[in-house]
Formats: C-alpha cells, sequence, structure tokens
C-alpha cells in the first residue's frame, strides 16, 4: 500500500533527484548547498519510506536501483512542475542576491568578460561574488554536472544531453607584433608570415601547432615556433621585445595591445574563427537567479566582443 503523502517530506525527492544526476553524495551535496551528511541522512529516511536503497554503491558512485530507474522520470517531471509553480509565484529582485558565482573561464575570456560583468553586477546585485576558476575543456561536462561551476565559457565542445549551451560570439584570430616590426604595416605576405619565428600559447607542452592542420589543408608550410609559454600576456611581451610573431584571439589582443606597445594584423590566411558558447547544467534552466545571471554573463561577453571586433 502507498504511503500517504503527509508522512512524506518531498524535499526527499530532490536529494533523491540530486543524486541521480550527479552520481553521488558529494556533487549532490554541492548542487544542494547542504553538507554530505544532510544529504545522506535525507536519503536514508527516502529509503526507510518507500522500502527500496534507491542507490547502490559501486566504486565511486552512487548507480540507482529499479526501482528508481522506474519512478525517476515521473520523480522529475513533478519537481519541475513544482519549481514552475515557485518560479511563478516570485518576484526576483537580483538586488536581494547574497551568493558567490563560480564560472569556469580561461584567462582570455576572463579579460574580455570579468570587467563588464563588475561593473554590472555592481549596479544590480552587490551582494553577489564572482569566482573565476579554471576548468580544463575535456573535464568541462563534469565540473558542471558536480556542481563545482555554475557556469562555463568556452569554445563550441561536445556535450551531453544534460548539457545546455548558447552560442555568444565567433572570434576571429589576428597577428600580434612589436611596433616598428618590419611587417607593422599594410597587409602581411603569407611568405613573409611563414618565414618569422612565432610564439604559440599552450598549456600542454606536447600539443602540436594547433593551426597545422589548416595550414597544411591549403598546402602552406610549418610555423617555426620560437616560445611555447602559457599566456597570452606573456607572449605578447615576447613579442614586444622581439621580431617574433604571435597568433591569437582578436578581441583579446586588442586589449593588450592598449597596454603594451604591440600591434595587430589580420591574418594572411583564412582560418574559421573560433565559436565562443555559454554551458550550464540542465538542473539551472528553471531557476531564476541562473536564468538572470546567464542573460547578464552572455550581455557582457557579447558587448565586450562586439566593441573590440568594431575597432
Amino acid at each position: 500500500m502507498a504511503l500517504p503523502l503527509s508522512r512524506i517530506d518531498l524535499n526527499l525527492f530532490r536529494v533523491m533527484d540530486a543524486v541521480f544526476v550527479h552520481g553521488g553524495i558529494s556533487g549532490a551535496a554541492r548542487h544542494l548547498h547542504l553538507s554530505q551528511p544532510a544529504v545522506s541522512h535525507a536519503l536514508a529516511r527516502l529509503r526507510e519510506a518507500l522500502g527500496d536503497p534507491l542507490f547502490v554503491r559501486q566504486g565511486n558512485r552512487m548507480l540507482p536501483t529499479e526501482l528508481t530507474r522506474r519512478v525517476m522520470a515521473d520523480v522529475q517531471a513533478h519537481l519541475r512542475g513544482l519549481q514552475s509553480v515557485l518560479e511563478q509565484a516570485e518576484v526576483f529582485d537580483p538586488g536581494t542576491l547574497e551568493m558567490t558565482v563560480r564560472i569556469g573561464l580561461r584567462d582570455v575570456l576572463e579579460a574580455i568578460t570579468l570587467p563588464p560583468l563588475i561593473r554590472f553586477l555592481g549596479d544590480a546585485a552587490p551582494g553577489v561574488v564572482l569566482s573565476s576558476q579554471r576548468v580544463a575543456r575535456e573535464s568541462m561536462e563534469r565540473a558542471l554536472s558536480a556542481g563545482e561551476v555554475d557556469l562555463a565559457l568556452e569554445r563550441q565542445l561536445r556535450v551531453g544531453p544534460r548539457i545546455r549551451g548558447e552560442k555568444l560570439a565567433n572570434e576571429a584570430l589576428t597577428v600580434v607584433m612589436r611596433e616598428g616590426h618590419p611587417l607593422a604595416q599594410g597587409v602581411i605576405d603569407v611568405s613573409d608570415y611563414f618565414q618569422c619565428k612565432h610564439v604559440l600559447v599552450s598549456n600542454q607542452p606536447d600539443l602540436q601547432d594547433p593551426l597545422q592542420a589548416a595550414w597544411t589543408h591549403q598546402g602552406l608550410g610549418e610555423r617555426q615556433i620560437l616560445l611555447r609559454c602559457q599566456h597570452y600576456f606573456a607572449a605578447c611581451q615576447v613579442v614586444a621585445q622581439s621580431d617574433a610573431l604571435l597568433t591569437m584571439p582578436h578581441t583579446y589582443a586588442e586589449q593588450l595591445a592598449s597596454v603594451l606597445p604591440v600591434v595587430c594584423r589580420d591574418l594572411p590566411v583564412p582560418v574559421a574563427p573560433l565559436s565562443i558558447w555559454m554551458y550550464w547544467h540542465a538542473d539551472r534552466d528553471g531557476d531564476p537567479a541562473h536564468q538572470w545571471l546567464r542573460r547578464l554573463v552572455g550581455q557582457g561577453a557579447r558587448k565586450a566582443m562586439h566593441e573590440m571586433n568594431d575597432l
């Protein structure tokens, strides 16, 4: 016989859903902003109420039982319905938010998005604290699923069905060189580009030149790599004091050219632009604060990129 609804705390089903989605107690606790003991206690209460273990541990994962797999779609549908009712009744005011927002960003996108975002937050949501975290591309989906970051900005990636994405902009590449460089005036010739030494930015020391596939496809040569370094700012400092060239995203290059003695010139060979996307977990779709944050981050990133690309 089914238990009467009055005997079950409906919040326990939120815990069940979080453990199912995040695959364990720790991920569910981060997502729900609860302690791990609190999540374990809630899960124990629901197990007792339903007479089923609900999840069994296998290594580092909590795998759903047959009962959990059978009812989870209905549980999630009802939770979404309740969330929708609450959202319709709630008047969202970003000025009342008191929270830390964790965003997965690389240094290039930090420089582009954080300045306008901080300006907007200062006016609209002074109680929000931003935390920028570097997340490896191959770990981004896991970090979003585990609640380690709330949003991530990255080049277009293949992601699973529980990760949502929104394209923000296309980012072209540009060539950076010192002021007074022999190629600093006019259009760069393809042969001159390949005769120069180049600086390559990569956090993977064994990574092949990521543009070489494009060069090979077009029947061109190989770039002569003078230096591999980890950050574009350091790379720009190097080219500012040498005859080496640096090929990098245009928006960040224009920012660095405003503070370093370097100039930007068009890349002499066509290369497809980088697609910049914003990613988040599907669990956050209906969260009013998260919806507002996504709009804010998206508007800030687009505005910064478009302004620089119009210069």
